[in-house]
């Protein structure tokens, strides 16, 4: 009974290492990224491609108010898994710090430097009592110098740089095929077509494209763009990835 009473303490410490030194909400807010839906960026030698499934829960939910992808600077998106309003949050911050950044310096804030801003917020609230961990993560993709860059956040504040990377639900499964399937000489397309291949590779019953947000920074640009409902149906259907349609 002791050796249990002892294990809640660290349980509900956030700010207590347990004796094999680990921070129990730290990894529960990991838990509730793998609760959330899938998003997947791809680093493209002609861009970054992000996509996320956003499938509604109910047929009266209105899709618009899912969001999953967002725009943080004209050369910097945004995708999350896990808690929406914890990502709110996170997002609202990393825009205010590209426009502080672009009024300060008179010049767009580096991929890197605010991925690096955005986890370090994080972070401190891995430290804090009375506080618990976000329980979300974050991918930032954009342009940098006229590279393209691909960042993940992790609710212990630590950002990691990736060529593809999935976060949310199904990760495991979806990073293997990337894995298998990512080719660093990929093309802009050829990332927007191994996204979605990689969130229809966990999905049974094939990709529904009001379902699916995808959006593109490309290096000529260096602008954000989201693509249209129909051009993501084109491009499923192109791919054969929609599943059978009833008869």
């Amino acid at each position: 009974m002791q050796g249990q009473n002892q294990q809640q303490a660290y349980d509900r410490g956030i700010t207590i290492f347990s004796p094999d030194g680990r921070l129990y909400q730290v990894e529960y807010a990991r838990e509730a990224v793998k609760r959330g839906t899938a998003s997947v960026g791809v680093r493209t030698a002609d861009g970054v491609v992000l996509a996320a499934d956003r499938h509604a829960r109910s047929p009266l939910l209105e899709r618009d108010s899912i969001e999953k992808i967002h725009k943080a600077d004209d050369h910097v998106g945004l995708a999350s898994a896990g808690h929406v309003a914890d990502a709110r949050q996170l997002i609202d911050l990393a825009r205010r710090q590209a426009q502080v950044n672009q009024l300060r310096y008179g010049e767009e804030i580096g991929v890197e430097p605010l991925t690096k801003e955005v986890t370090d917020y994080i972070q401190q609230y891995t430290q804090t009592g009375g506080a618990r961990p976000f329980g979300v993560a974050l991918l930032v993709g954009g342009i940098e110098d006229g590279e393209p860059r691909l960042f993940e956040t992790d609710p212990s504040g630590t950002p990691y740089e990736w060529q593809a990377v999935a976060i949310g639900g199904d990760r495991e499964d979806i990073q293997s095929f990337l894995e298998d399937e990512y080719g660093p000489e990929m093309d802009l397309e050829a990332g927007i077509s191994l996204a979605l291949e990689a969130l229809a590779s966990v999905s049974e019953d094939g990709l529904d494209a009001s379902g699916v947000d995808i959006a593109t920074v490309d290096v000529e640009s260096e602008q954000f763009e989201t693509l249209e409902e129909d051009a993501v149906d084109e491009r499923v259907e192109e791919l054969g990835l929609g599943g059978e349609s009833d008869e």
